[in-house]
């Protein structure tokens, strides 16, 4: 973590965020972007990334160094979580903020939930963890640490009646940046050909290096059965786009012969393609709201996977899905990821085909569930909880 000398002395309200990962970093930044347009006085420091610093957070540890998935890979690297967690409680525990703003993340941020209640500071909750997926005996520990939940997904406050944890929907943020980016200008991206593949791996090393293998071999079987296809990989930054060319010269056999990488324009990316293959999480998402037809596609450590399976209590893994409350998008988790199956998959999908335009009705219809106020709500509420906390001073 970098000086809390960086920080210099305290002269109004403060707010510690964690935000450990890269869709919790975009979240959490406009988030914080709109609360301090309403409170220009409020100082926000944390663990961020690009987005968050960009929005004005002084960022002490960044998350480009905490994101990774699974329990074998958190094992890996347990010293270095120990540490990073005993040096921000230790920070919280000095600099006392007013609010402490936990984004998804759950492995870390649960627990530091905990410590910081136990200091007595007020804790907001944004992005709700899934426990209710995996492990819902946490739900009431969450509710006797967590001041305050704000949840994206409309079903999850249901899960915490009667907790006593005030637990509020605020709308996906993804919503009004996916309007905003539909209401953009198209720009000119280097497609090799026609219909328009792209190809979201993921945003971790670990997921990159699991799952662009699978979606690699599967657009070469794909281009097969579409000779004109053109496929794009969708980096979200350099240091990923750096990390998907190592993937790929990795990778032992032919993939596609018509193939780009485009950096820093996966909205543009998504919005443009006929279909694509995405990373269970987030981006599903995002390619739901640009109204993107999709197949899901997850891979993991064989640990992690089996620890999952014995833990996982919903039907589907896609986030898409379960927003759905069905299998709108297939799904092609661990060994089941293999590369003529999704490539058959894709194949309706790149077409004006029945099955397309189901999907495409039906991802519209997860885009409604997920409305509503969104980040301008959920900055709402923590500027409650900020005066809450200043009366509670």
């Amino acid at each position: 973590m970098t000086p809390e000398a960086d920080l210099g002395p305290r002269t109004g309200p403060e707010l510690l965020v964690v935000a450990g990962e890269v869709s919790g970093d975009m979240h959490a930044a406009g988030l914080v972007r709109e609360l301090l347009a309403r409170r220009p006085d409020l100082r926000v420091y944390g663990i961020g990334g690009d987005h968050l610093r960009a929005a004005g957070a002084h960022i002490l540890q960044d998350s480009r160094d905490m994101a990774v998935t699974g329990f074998a890979e958190v094992t890996k690297r347990f010293a270095f979580f120990r540490r990073v967690f005993l040096d921000l409680a230790a920070l919280a525990e000095r600099r006392r903020p007013d609010i402490v703003l936990l984004v998804d993340y759950p492995g870390f941020n649960l627990r530091f939930a905990a410590r910081a209640h136990a200091m007595g500071l007020r804790t907001v909750y944004y992005v709700c963890p899934q426990v209710w997926a995996w492990n819902r005996s946490r739900i009431g520990r969450m509710a006797q640490c967590v001041d305050r939940l704000i949840t994206i997904f409309p079903f999850e406050p249901a899960h915490f009646e009667g907790t006593g944890l005030r637990a509020d929907f605020a709308g996906h943020p993804l919503v009004a940046e996916a309007g905003a980016a539909l209401a953009e200008p198209l720009k000119t991206l280097p497609w090799p050909g026609e219909p328009r593949v792209a190809l979201l791996p993921g945003s971790r090393a670990n997921e990159i290096e699991r799952i662009l293998p699978a979606m690699w071999r599967a657009a070469a079987r794909l281009e097969c059965r579409r000779p004109g296809a053109g496929f794009v990989v969708a980096c979200p930054n350099q240091d990923i786009e750096e990390r998907v060319r190592a993937a790929i010269a990795a990778v032992r056999g032919a993939g596609p012969t018509r193939i780009e990488i485009v950096t820093g324009h996966t909205r543009q990316v998504l919005r443009q393609a006929t279909a694509a293959m995405v990373a269970s999480g987030t981006a599903t998402i995002e390619a739901a709201l640009l109204g993107c037809p999709m197949i899901v596609v997850y891979r993991t450590a064989a640990a992690t996977y089996l620890l999952g399976r014995m833990l996982v209590r919903v039907a589907h893994l896609g986030m898409v899905n379960i927003v759905a409350g069905r299998e709108l998008c297939r799904e092609f988790i661990q060994g089941a990821a293999r590369p003529e199956a999704m490539a058959a998959a894709m194949e309706p999908l790149c077409a004006d085909t029945p099955e397309r335009a189901r999907m495409v009705e039906g991802l519209r219809s997860v885009s409604e569930a997920l409305a509503g106020g969104g980040t301008m709500s959920a900055a709402a509420m923590v500027a409650e909880e900020l005066g809450c906390a200043a009366t509670a001073r």
